[in-house]
């Protein structure tokens, strides 16, 4: 026992520095793209030829535009762009309250607005959800498992993830939403006591991702809940743990 205590103690303190602090990534880390349409070759649309979602819109015209929804931040269209008219920055402040917000151009950060007032006093101390894997493929729901790590500690600001719809504030639906999922999708959100949020995690939750024009699946949560609003999307494929903490925290208005 005493050699575990010594262990843990020359461990040290694993918990990030985020929020009070600059989050670290590793060199592979792709974040928001930057658009400069200024620098495109006249009729040039080889990152939109490049990519497996058709998130790039507008190749090579003023209104050049990447679809964060769509995204899957592969870097393949960064590739095929010998001018450097698309690059990825480093900047993980991805999420966004609306999904036109998604649509990103120039170099402008994406900052989730935070709910009102009222809603910031029901959920602001403590934010209980549960989270629905509605055919995902495992990697956004690995990344919402580690936000619950050592590393990230999504706990230490309230926020933990519940066994139950009844006991939640809201859900977390990553994967696209198959067919065979959708019904239990919509009795796993009638289950949640009202007031109650919707989160969608990933690419795939936002727009389908890579399988949204398969006739199986329903093309995400807004899609499959027709009708009922998405709070919060969180693009990525799959989204960095801290991509979730900044989206979750400025939601609750704990963030500037």
């Amino acid at each position: 026992m005493i050699d575990i205590l010594k262990f843990r103690l020359g461990y040290g303190r694993q918990t990030v520095a985020f929020p009070d602090g600059p989050p670290k990534f590793p060199a592979r880390f792709r974040g928001r793209p930057v658009v400069d349409p200024a620098r495109c070759t006249d009729g040039c649309a080889a990152c939109a030829e490049s990519c497996p979602t058709e998130a790039i819109l507008d190749p090579g015209k003023a209104s050049m535009a990447v679809d964060l929804g769509r995204c899957l931040f592969c870097g393949d269209c960064a590739a095929a762009c010998p001018p450097g008219a698309l690059r990825f920055t480093d900047d993980h402040r991805l999420a966004a309250r609306a999904r036109e917000a998604l649509v990103v151009r120039g170099d402008e950060p994406v900052l989730a607005a935070a709910l009102d007032e009222e809603m910031r006093r029901v959920f602001g101390r403590s934010l209980k959800l549960r989270q629905v894997s509605a055919a995902g493929c495992a990697g956004c729901e690995a990344e919402l498992n580690a936000t619950g790590n050592i590393q990230f500690d999504l706990g230490r600001f309230g926020v933990q993830f519940v066994a139950s719809p009844r006991h939640a504030d809201g859900i977390v639906v990553t994967g696209p939403v198959s067919e065979n999922m959708r019904l239990a999708l919509r009795k796993t959100y009638e289950a949640v006591p009202a007031p109650r949020l919707v989160i969608a995690v990933g690419a795939c939750a936002i727009s389908g991702g890579v399988f949204r024009e398969s006739p199986v699946v329903s093309g995400g949560a807004e899609a499959a809940l027709a009708g009922v609003p998405v709070d919060l999307f969180v693009p990525g494929c799959p989204p960095h743990p801290i991509t979730i903490l900044d989206g979750l925290l400025r939601l609750l208005g704990r963030l500037g």
